[in-house]
């Protein structure tokens, strides 16, 4: 949870970082996402783990009094009839059903227990931001198979003063920041679908202004 939390600080500081020296960006240039990372395969070892103002459905197989709807507090810790303060944020809902059968198993005689996700906001870390000249800017759940053009339609495209072909996307690879040029302009405005490219939990979009 801690590491998850660390992280998510990180990419929020490097992200200030990186709005303070926005001209820099915009004027360095930028190779693309390389094909290896292209490809929807990359996504294959992603799974949802449980982040802080999650809905979450708890169900106890024939005790239907600990079973129950709770949110997932802000420190990322949950309560449950029996339970007071259980820790839930950066687990996935598999996991956090064996860590409740762990703790339910003191009250009452082998627990079985089901954590179903209903509403998703998920961890800074499994999030892809988007900022700038976009219609709508936001910090969106990562989702499996989701692509640039995904992205693009959740938050309403482009604004009129957007340079799309000089968007950057900033993407963390083994503990490091990479930069990568991405070209909206030519994916939405021209249809080429060749510049739509696999995103990754973490990653950041960023969407300059035109020079007029």
């Amino acid at each position: 949870m801690y590491s998850s939390s660390i992280k998510g600080f990180v990419i929020l500081a490097s992200l200030c970082i990186l709005l303070a020296s926005g001209c820099a960006i915009k004027n360095k240039k930028l190779p693309p996402v390389p094909p290896e990372q292209r490809d929807l395969t990359v996504q294959e070892g992603y799974f949802y783990e449980v982040a802080p103002g999650d809905s979450v459905n708890i169900f106890v197989w024939g005790l239907p009094e600990l079973s129950g709807s709770v949110p997932v507090r802000p420190d990322g810790m949950l309560t449950t009839p029996l339970i007071e303060d259980i820790p839930a944020s950066g687990k996935t809902p598999s996991q956090l059903a064996r860590d409740l059968e762990k703790l339910f198993a003191v009250y009452v005689r082998s627990p079985i227990v089901t954590v179903i996700v209903n509403g998703f906001v998920g961890l800074p870390t499994q999030q892809v931001r988007i900022i700038g000249e976009a219609m709508q800017p936001a910090a969106i759940p990562f989702r499996k198979h989701m692509t640039l053009l995904d992205l693009m339609i959740q938050v309403g495209g482009l604004t009129d003063f957007a340079s799309g072909n000089k968007s950057v996307l900033i993407r963390y690879d083994g503990g490091q920041q990479r930069q990568y040029s991405v070209r909206l302009d030519d994916l939405i405005r021209d249809g080429d679908i060749s510049q739509n490219v696999s995103l990754l939990p973490g990653d950041i979009l960023i969407i300059p202004e035109a020079w007029f």
